[in-house]
């Protein structure tokens, strides 16, 4: 039986795939801040000194995917809330893959996929820790892709639009995307095992066109 493990799986898309796995065959272990009834899971924030040593003691895995995530609107009176979307969103994936990473390695074979965000080509004045955050993982994620993949283990960044969970705030929700919808691009990003995975892609080219405008501006 193929094992995975899903990181971030209490709520939102994180539960939704560890449920779509477990009914695809898998075995699915989750590790998550808050417990959840019905699934196999450690509860421990990613931030926590103890992490690293629950992901030790899970085992070898041959699919890992990072859903954790959070993202708070600026308020200049709570910066601690932009450093946590830094913590979360970026090291703790870093400190997920430093984890899992060697025993596929050691395998020969894996998959790691990562939770990133059409944001990621963005500078925020509205979540500027967030925007950051999502633009160093998906460039981490693609240059440990470049660098495992010829050593038998893919690592992909999936790159969502607005999904309809808790993270998606503000009043412009523009595309949305169901969670079930999100949950059936990661099961194909999954099968294919692409470096990267853009979704909806009419979104990609709206926030491409934006980073333009944005940095144009910037300059002046």
């Amino acid at each position: 039986m193929k094992r995975a493990l899903v990181v971030g799986n209490s709520d939102g898309i994180g539960l939704a795939l560890t449920q779509r796995l477990v009914a695809e065959g898998w075995s699915v272990t989750g590790v998550s801040r808050s417990p959840r009834d019905g699934v196999v899971q450690h509860v421990v924030d990613v931030t926590a000194d103890e992490f690293p040593a629950v992901l030790a003691g899970i085992g070898p895995v041959d699919l890992c995917v990072y859903a954790a995530g959070v993202g708070e609107m600026f308020d200049p009176a709570d910066l601690a809330a932009q450093t946590r979307a830094l913590q979360v969103n970026l090291i703790g994936a870093a400190r997920t893959v430093e984890a899992v990473v060697p025993g596929m390695l050691a395998a020969g074979r894996g998959h790691v996929i990562g939770l990133s965000s059409l944001a990621d080509v963005l500078i925020s004045a509205d979540a500027p820790g967030y925007a950051a955050s999502k633009a160093g993982l998906t460039s981490y994620l693609l240059g440990l892709s470049a660098a495992l993949r010829p050593r038998g283990v893919a690592v992909t960044a999936v790159r969502f639009g607005f999904v309809d969970t808790k993270m998606a705030q503000g009043a412009a929700k523009p595309m949305l995307v169901s969670v079930d919808r999100a949950v059936d691009v990661l099961m194909q990003a999954v099968r294919t095992r692409r470096p990267v995975v853009s979704y909806p892609r009419r979104m990609s080219v709206a926030a491409r066109a934006l980073r333009m405008i944005t940095r144009s501006t910037l300059k002046r």
